[in-house]
């Protein structure tokens, strides 16, 4: 278990777990997380968003750190987002798997099988943290720090104002 830093989160996103009816361990868990006052208190602006794509905007955009509560496609939908986005170097935020009762166990298989076969780079696995507890998850999120991968891909977001667009290096690197 990662030991407490003193670095404190500005704006954590809480995503995922609508549907615990059968699974205390879940709401026992995000109680939890409420009570590390991460989740269960109104802290900020309410954003309200028109679908998916504006959510994951505003979601990249406001976030510092993100933690994924068991869920569906909608969650596995903003968890693949969020790391494909640091895969193209448009951020460096970790994503923290609550992983209760083993909930994303397979998931995390994919994901060692995927790096194996060369898919996905070392660099973006290790942005996933995947514990059990609540409360070693915020210790492990606020000890976390980014490691670039020099291999992958850079994307200059930077915006061409005159013609409105973003360039893109499509080397490939072998």
């Amino acid at each position: 278990m990662a030991s407490p830093s003193t670095k404190r989160f500005s704006n954590i996103y809480v995503f995922g777990g609508t549907n615990y009816r059968k699974y205390r361990e879940f709401v026992e868990a995000a109680t939890h997380l409420a009570a590390a006052d991460i989740i269960g208190k109104k802290n900020g602006e309410e954003l309200v968003v028109s679908g998916m794509p504006e959510r994951l905007t505003a979601m990249l955009h406001h976030g510092d750190e993100f933690i994924a509560l068991p869920g569906g496609f909608r969650t596995l939908e903003e968890i693949f987002t969020i790391a494909s986005l640091a895969q193209l170097h448009i951020h460096e935020k970790p994503i923290g798997l609550l992983n209760v009762n083993k909930f994303y166990d397979g998931f995390l298989s994919f994901l060692d099988h995927a790096q194996k076969n060369y898919y996905i780079p070392p660099s973006i696995q290790k942005i996933f943290i995947s514990v059990s507890s609540p409360h070693e998850l915020i210790d492990q999120l606020q000890a976390f720090n980014y490691e670039s991968d020099p291999s992958t891909s850079k994307i200059d977001w930077s915006i061409d104002k005159k013609n409105k667009k973003c360039r893109i290096d499509l080397n490939l690197n072998l």
